[in-house]
């Protein structure tokens, strides 16, 4: 398999530019950085505080559902987050270091470490915050209260909630077929799954408008039973009670796979009303 990586940092940098000398001054510090960059790329991308991802949304957004990465590589670099399997075939969550999978009847499946996805995103997660919820929210409310707990809106978090939900409603799609359908369509029938008074853990991410086309800005979240029986992509919540956990990442690592489906599918579009649609 050939692969594309990219490496992101997201830094602060302050430059200031008062006088033409400052060109020169300008030109090494681009050098540095690049030279930075470059260390940081041949470093190992399983350090905690670092986001893994394969592939970017737009790409799924546009039907590019073959998997080309393992469950197993997606272990070494993470033990937890979200993502699908080849074809689409339903919704994954990894916690504690266990991939599930969430099919369209609505079971939850332990995958083998030789299952692929088309896009997925993992961290070694570690819990920079934690606050007890002990008052009803509904998802909307719980969100606005996490954002508040967040320390800055650059960054990008892993977002795990355990807790009591006294309803909980997600959904998954089915295995599909080429000619892949664009994800937009194939959410049009998807299985949609309720509960009441359940227990489990919510898993996901909330990042930043900037990672739009390349990941979901704001929320992406799924959710899995206690008794990992069920869950899915979750479309709306209310929680009673349960503990928040943040993990704060400032590193993010993107790794491309190289194909002719991948790179003929015109990822330059405008998916952002398409992906609001699909992700609701």
């Amino acid at each position: 398999m050939k692969k594309i990586n990219l490496y992101f940092l997201i830094m602060i940098i302050s430059l200031s530019m008062l006088t033409a000398g400052c060109v020169s001054e300008q030109t090494e510090d681009v050098e540095a950085a690049e030279n930075n960059m470059e260390d940081a790329a041949s470093t190992s991308v399983t350090q905690t505080d670092t986001i893994y991802q394969f592939s970017v949304i737009d790409a799924l957004l546009e039907g590019v559902y073959d998997g080309e990465i393992t469950c197993a590589e997606l272990k070494e670099n993470g033990d937890f987050g979200l993502g699908t399997f080849d074809g689409l075939d339903g919704e994954m969550l990894e916690l504690d270091g266990v991939i599930y999978q969430v099919k369209a009847d609505g079971n939850v499946y332990k995958t083998n470490d030789t299952e692929t996805s088309p896009f997925a995103a993992v961290t070694f997660f570690e819990t920079d915050i934690q606050e007890d919820i002990n008052t009803e929210m509904t998802g909307q409310g719980l969100a606005s209260y996490i954002e508040e707990l967040l320390p800055s809106k650059n960054l990008m978090y892993a977002v795990k909630i355990t807790g009591n939900f006294s309803y909980m409603k997600t959904r998954s799609v089915a295995a599909q077929e080429k000619p892949y359908p664009r994800l937009v369509d194939v959410t049009k029938d998807q299985s949609v799954f309720e509960f009441n008074d359940t227990e489990g853990s919510i898993v996901g991410y909330w990042m930043p408008e900037y990672i739009n086309g390349i990941n979901v800005p704001g929320y992406h979240l799924h959710f899995i039973t206690a008794d990992r029986t069920a869950g899915g992509h979750i479309l709306d919540y209310t929680i009673n009670s349960g503990t928040i956990e943040i993990d704060s990442c400032d590193s993010f690592y993107l790794e491309l796979p190289e194909n002719e489906n991948y790179l003929s599918t015109g990822l330059s579009a405008d998916n952002e009303g398409d992906l609001e649609e699909a992700e609701n």
